[in-house]
């Protein structure tokens, strides 16, 4: 199964004014600095728990498509479905209508219907999906929010790319925050 990205979210989980502060940063001279370093902790977050933090574009494509008609969707949580298109073999796409699928939004699979995929011979599923949280920042769960802040502060600080020795009280904290939403890897 591959995600891939297909509309970032527009706004970030934890708001430059509110990086700043946390920083005790009162100039406006490293703000792109700080901005940048808001994106990457987001993304960090998010690879670390396989969770969208904030309403973002993705598409899950599986290159077979599983006999239960299963799918799980990756990242989570499902906020929609916006398409599911399988492909046959010979390239043909079919795009389904709602009546051919079930969603589940509790545990993020998709299970295509027997006169739904079938009838098409699919080979291959695409579904889009839009995932996160919700559209504004208060959506972010509040732990999701403070390892944000954690990792910015941290990098903010130390801008080499590693330290020597045990692992950080930083690192503990953040993976303390982030594990409780950590999705479980089925192979």
């Amino acid at each position: 199964m591959t995600s891939i990205l297909t509309e970032p979210p527009t706004l970030e989980p934890v708001t430059l004014a509110e990086a700043k502060q946390h920083l005790r940063v009162d100039t406006d001279a490293e703000d792109t600095l700080i901005a940048d370093l808001i994106a990457a902790a987001r993304r960090h977050v998010e690879a670390t728990t396989g969770r969208a933090l904030l309403a973002q574009g993705w598409r899950i494509v599986r290159e077979t498509v599983p006999h239960s008609g299963i799918v799980r969707l990756e990242p989570q949580p499902v906020l929609s479905i916006d398409a599911v298109t399988v492909r046959a073999s010979d390239g043909t796409a079919s795009v389904l209508g709602a009546e051919d699928y079930v969603m589940d939004l509790v545990s993020s699979r998709l299970r295509l219907l027997p006169g739904g995929a079938g009838r098409w011979r699919a080979d291959q599923v695409e579904i889009d999906i839009t995932a996160g949280y919700g559209t504004v920042a208060g959506d972010v769960p509040a732990p999701l929010r403070q390892a944000v802040l954690m990792l910015v502060a941290h990098w903010h600080q130390h801008r080499e790319a590693a330290l020597v020795g045990p692992p950080d009280p930083v690192s503990l904290g953040v993976s303390s925050l982030v594990r409780p939403y950590r999705l479980a890897r089925v192979a």
